[in-house]
């Protein structure tokens, strides 16, 4: 096998483009209205002075990596940019080395020194994520090669310097196995104030954009599958709510599965308990309780972690979502009864790698059902959308939160050449209505093929550069 390529990071630059959601999308406390999205290019270069360019895009949303009600939006947003500064500066300061040994290089003391400024785990994860696929989509367009091709033949030079724990696994016999499939299912977020049925959308407040409004007239629209609930630590209300949603899934999906999604909202494996034994035991939520297949992070990070949740385990398996602030939360994790950890592209690839790799680990060694999820951070149409959805196919999911093309009209936030561009090179996955480029979900299908055989991370297409604002965040 070819040795991976040894690189450095030689240009950076850092673009924004405003976001505005056509619904607002509540969970956990906090409610989106709009948000900026950020792109990154750079430039790598080999020994032999062969430079390639990448490029990476994450939307910086407000009240997920940090909770704290003392900062505003644009403190988030700031906290956001200051990481990945943090990151570039020091991915550029590791001089040589393959694409995941600058890295792993940087990961321990750009955590450090994001703690040292209160930069939470999240917070430092985004920005190295961030830097982490741009500098991975530039490896592959160097190398000409698709994302999974690269990954299979481990050209990044994956290993377990920063998972000790997967010592003596082959993590490069692993790799080579994985097989990214074509179409994913879409699961269907519905939100803490989404409308559920049409007569919850007052007339006068319609938006009439062609698009699905309400959770009812996305079943009818997309045909979807599988679903992703919010809940919101009020067990009365939440078993209302639930009631209105089953009702609806019950009449109109022989078949469906669902995950529910806590965002923090409980301060006890005890309150999470209660109401899923709630759940289980109303009659109205038969089916519902009988297709739940995970809780997601219903604990806040804050107390997730300081006993066991193993009697809430025994009621549906629960994975972490917030709680993954660093390489070693899943092991964490797994201490304490949890059995599942989600993938975000935010959160970093080769996280994501690591952690399937130690699903398989696991799964192997104890007989458990240990289990990843691919879950959304309101991804936006086009090159983000693109990345995650590789991601999540190569590491063998089936289905993935998708919630960005409900809440956002498709790529309203950019010019139109560009979402043509990305219809055009990416047709199956996109359709074009109303004068914009959205999602394309067919039988609640996704389809990737395009991405899947794109050169580099996922995207034939390059966002228009010369349309964004340049950001600080360099």
């Amino acid at each position: 096998m070819t040795e991976p390529l040894k690189i450095r990071l030689v240009e950076a630059e850092a673009f924004e483009r405003p976001v505005k959601l056509r619904l607002p999308f509540r969970f956990g406390a906090a409610t989106l209205r709009e948000a900026r999205q950020i792109f990154l290019r750079v430039r790598i270069e080999d020994a032999l002075g062969r430079s390639a360019q990448g490029m990476a895009a994450e939307l910086m949303v407000p009240k997920w990596f940090d909770k704290s009600p003392d900062l505003s939006n644009g403190d988030n947003e700031n906290q956001l940019r200051r990481s990945l500064v943090l990151a570039l500066d020091a991915l550029r300061s590791a001089g040589t080395g393959t694409a995941f040994g600058l890295h792993a290089a940087v990961e321990a003391s750009h955590h450090a020194r994001a703690a040292a400024e209160k930069l939470n785990g999240l917070v430092a994860s985004f920005g190295l994520a961030v830097a982490n696929r741009a500098v991975l989509d530039a490896l592959c367009r160097l190398e000409g090669q698709t994302v999974a091709q690269a990954i299979r033949a481990n050209r990044p030079g994956i290993d377990a310097s920063t998972a000790h724990d997967l010592s003596g696994f082959d993590l490069s016999g692993f790799l080579s196995t994985l097989e990214p499939a074509t179409r994913l299912a879409a699961r269907h977020t519905v939100g803490l104030v989404d409308a559920i049925v049409p007569s919850d959308i007052p007339a006068s407040e319609r938006l009439n954009d062609g698009l699905p409004e309400g959770f009812e007239e996305a079943i009818d629209a997309y045909g979807l599958t599988f679903f992703k609930v919010k809940v919101s630590g009020a067990p009365e209300a939440d078993i209302d709510r639930l009631c209105r949603v089953a009702a609806v899934i019950d009449a109109k999906v022989p078949t469906y599965s669902v995950t529910l999604d806590g965002n923090e909202q409980f301060s006890s494996a005890e309150a999470v308990a209660d109401l899923l034994a709630r759940v289980r035991d109303e009659p109205r939520l038969a089916r519902f309780a009988a297709s739940i297949l995970f809780v997601e992070q219903p604990i806040a990070r804050a107390y997730a972690f300081e006993k066991p949740v193993t009697a809430l385990a025994g009621f549906k398996p629960v994975e972490i979502d917030e709680s993954d602030a660093d390489i070693d939360a899943f092991v964490t994790a797994r201490g304490l009864g949890y059995t599942g950890i989600s993938s975000k592209s935010c959160k970093g690839f080769y996280r994501s790698l690591l952690n399937r790799a130690r699903v398989a680990k696991w799964s192997a060694e104890e007989g458990i059902p240990y289990f990843m999820s691919a879950e959304d951070l309101t991804t936006q149409g086009g090159l983000a959308v693109q990345q995650d959805l590789a991601l999540a196919s190569l590491i063998g999911m089936t289905h993935i939160e998708r919630n960005g093309h409900h809440y956002v009209d498709g790529m309203a936030g950019a010019p139109e050449e560009e979402q043509a561009a990305f219809a055009r090179s990416h047709s199956d996955l996109y359709r074009v209505s109303n004068g914009r480029t959205r999602l394309r979900i067919d039988g609640g299908q996704l389809a990737i093929g395009s991405v899947i055989d794109a050169v580099g991370l996922g995207s034939l297409v390059e966002p228009d550069w010369n349309a964004m604002e340049a950001s600080s965040a360099v």
